[in-house]
């Protein structure tokens, strides 16, 4: 499913235009990106949780030559689903 199909669902679910609805994802998407990009945990009861997670500097391989290199050390966006969500998805 992408966007735009996303977006269809709402707009038929909450029984609004697909303007209205792409508004509404857009802006909740952005306000998603925003705090986590700001070092905030979003958490949606039931759904899940956004945050942001350090990763150490490691050693990798470069693909083409096999040599070996340094990956440095960043920030990382991560989500993980909540015991409703889980539970959906196993079919429970």
């Amino acid at each position: 499913m992408n966007k735009g199909e996303l977006v269809d669902r709402i707009a038929q679910k909450a029984t609004v235009t697909k303007k209205q609805a792409d508004a509404v994802l857009s802006a909740a998407i952005e306000t998603i990106m925003e705090a986590v990009s700001e070092g905030d945990k979003v958490t949606l009861v039931g759904f899940g949780s956004f945050e942001r997670r350090h990763r150490k500097e490691r050693e990798g391989r470069n693909p083409k030559t096999g040599d070996k290199m340094l990956i440095p050390e960043t920030e990382v966006p991560a989500f993980s689903a909540g015991k409703l969500f889980k539970d959906r998805v196993a079919n429970k």
